[in-house]
């Protein structure tokens, strides 16, 4: 099993109960509200008003086909939400929430299509940040114990996601309610299940590896590989996202070499690179040099907060070592790999 978040028992509340009301009257009022989670913070808006959700799209600038993940609070019925909650949904939902694993099924006929981009099924998930847990009791207990939180990354559509407040303020400035609970823990957004099918199929990795899920299942769930035409469209799945603005490269280190010996005498460059192959490069003039954490958990932790100061260090290029296909690293792998491609048609 994952290391999984601090419980709200574990962790003191940073934000007061009058934060929290407020922000669950906001939200009750068709208002949105940015929120962190354990994974990143989202942009909330309530998840049964097709108004809300549209202010959510328009907020991003996401394509309105592109669903969103609805969020429940800890004791919240997914039940409530759609057609039918089979065993195995039940058993992970057992297994791992509160905490980072979106579940992916068939939509009750009450719910709006808005919240799925039209799709039959919905995504659902319960998060472990104790903000979040306290803003979603709070909103439930407005709608008789049946609320829920659309909530997408709080950042404009494909940029990188957000982990902390400030983050969000960058974003979107003064124009959305933020509660401010510290840095996100596990740094990138949630595994991704759909179970819409009849069996398991991971849709987006995360926290929650495949290895885990098999471990409640009893079954692997299929990987993505491009080829299931199939399965439903699922938030952060399109081939470029989480980009930075600046231009980003992802390589084996011997390919990115003779980038970096080919590079003009009077340009700067990131290089995101394990210690152990940066060499001479570390040290070299004109390369801004990041060590990579050589820990999965600690480089998602890390991963947006450094893409997102990349941003701000005055290079031309961030070229980023491709990191080990493994198991280990398939989450991580995700996220640069499209945050890479959203540059790889310039080339």
């Amino acid at each position: 099993m994952p290391d999984q978040p601090k419980s709200p028992e574990e962790s003191a509340l940073p934000v007061g109960e009058a934060d929290i009301a407020n922000a669950a009257a906001l939200l009750d009022a068709g208002e949105l509200v940015a929120f962190p989670t354990e994974t990143v913070y989202g942009l909330g808006g309530d998840a049964e008003s097709a108004d809300a959700v549209a202010r959510i799209y328009a907020a991003k600038g996401r394509p309105a086909n592109h669903p969103v993940i609805v969020h429940l609070a800890p004791g919240g019925d997914p039940g409530y939400w759609v057609e039918r909650l089979p065993s195995e949904a039940q058993r992970l939902i057992d297994a791992f929430w509160p905490g980072p694993l979106t579940l992916i099924l068939k939509r009750a006929a009450h719910i709006p299509s808005a919240v799925s981009g039209g799709q039959d099924s919905v995504g659902l998930r319960c998060p472990s940040h104790p903000v979040a847990q306290a803003l979603l009791a709070a909103f439930s207990a407005l709608r008789d114990g049946h609320g829920g939180v659309a909530a997408p990354s709080a950042n404009r559509f494909g940029h990188v996601s957000p982990t902390t407040a400030q983050h969000v303020r960058e974003e979107f400035g003064d124009s959305i309610h933020v509660l401010d609970g510290g840095s996100s823990e596990v740094g990138i957004e949630s595994t991704i299940l759909d179970l819409s099918r009849g069996f398991p199929a991971l849709l987006r990795p995360g926290r929650v590896t495949p290895q885990d899920i098999a471990d409640v299942l009893g079954e692997m769930p299929r990987l993505p590989d491009g080829s299931d035409a199939t399965a439903p469209r699922a938030s952060g799945t399109l081939k470029a996202h989480y980009a930075p603005r600046t231009p980003l490269a992802l390589l084996p280190f011997e390919a990115l070499e003779p980038m970096l010996e080919a590079r003009a005498m009077d340009e700067r460059v990131a290089l995101v690179a394990r210690v152990s192959r940066a060499g001479n490069w570390a040290d070299a003039d004109g390369v801004h040099f990041v060590a990579a954490p050589e820990d999965p958990h600690a480089y998602a932790r890390e991963l947006y907060s450094l893409l997102r100061a990349l941003d701000r260090a005055d290079v031309s290029r961030i070229l980023i070592e491709k990191l080990p296909d493994t198991i280990e690293w398939i989450a991580v792998n995700d996220r640069l790999g499209r945050a890479a491609a959203a540059f790889e048609a310039q080339g």
